[in-house]
């Protein structure tokens, strides 16, 4: 079965921005009818654009339009203006997937047609290359054919996590949510401490950003938990034994990765209100 016979229906994509044009082009290279999916942007970008040359219906009369899930793409600050409209496209059999940051299921359900079903789920940057982590939670109107198409639409830009409980949202959006900022951040940071060391920096930067993208791919790729990998590359009493007992201390990368994930999550919390 391809990916195509899976995304069954009519798809609209409300927002064909960086990350609805990324679940877009997924779609299509699935196999999925560009026949059958819908954009809204009011400002599509060339390559989107681009799309309706193979089918894809942009921008149309929203009368025409017709639905059996929604994917609602856009930045969480104009949710409340452009609900309205997404709620006046809602069939009955529709399933509304939404990828706004701190929009609860309470928000979008009460802004749709009544007994909508309805899917909040987190995606994170790599799915812009087709390696993003992204989790779901459904309330409780989505049927179990509604999850698996609703399932296979994110699927398309990587690996899909569902939870049960959407308070847990918050605590997702710390770690995987905003996690890409961490790991780039640790390449910066890996980059000024080789130049700090020595080395010229754009040969720092570079060793930096193949190390850390090397490593992540080595993950990606292997089985063996973190940890092991980590152990494998340690010698006793060697260099990276030396880097890790500071890394490790009491004060180290752990209490820090702690306190930035609790700070997200806090702020999280306050954004969805």
């Amino acid at each position: 079965m391809t990916g195509g016979e899976v995304i069954a229906g009519n798809v609209v994509l409300i927002g064909a921005g960086k990350m609805g044009g990324a679940l877009l082009q997924g779609w299509i290279g699935l196999g999925v009818d560009p026949a059958r999916i819908v954009a809204i942007e009011p400002e599509p970008a060339a390559s989107i654009a681009a799309l309706s040359a193979r089918g894809v219906r942009i921008n149309p009369d929203p009368a025409s339009i017709c639905s059996d899930a929604i994917v609602i793409a856009v930045k969480p600050q104009i949710a409340a203006e452009i609900m309205p409209d997404v709620a006046s496209l809602v069939s009955p059999s529709a399933v509304v997937i939404s990828i706004m940051a701190g929009r609860t299921i309470g928000f979008l359900a009460g802004a749709l047609p009544h007994n909508a079903a309805v899917v909040r789920a987190m995606p994170n940057t790599p799915a812009a290359i087709g390696r993003g982590i992204t989790v779901a939670v459904a309330n409780s109107r989505v049927s179990s054919a509604q999850r698996q198409l609703a399932d296979a639409l994110l699927r398309a830009t990587g690996a899909v996590e569902w939870i049960d409980d959407e308070a847990m949202m918050d605590a997702v959006t710390a770690v995987s949510g905003s996690g890409p900022a961490y790991v780039f951040l640790l390449t910066e940071s890996l980059a000024r401490a080789g130049e700090k060391a020595g080395l010229p920096a754009e040969l720092a930067a570079r060793l930096a950003r193949a190390t850390v993208a090397g490593s992540g791919e080595l993950l990606h790729r292997s089985s063996i938990d973190a940890a092991v990998l980590r152990q494998n590359v340690t010698s006793p009493g060697g260099t990276t034994a030396a880097a890790l007992g500071v890394l490790r201390a009491p004060d180290g990368l752990d209490l820090l990765m702690e306190r930035a994930i609790a700070a997200a999550t806090r702020r999280s919390r306050e954004l969805a209100g």
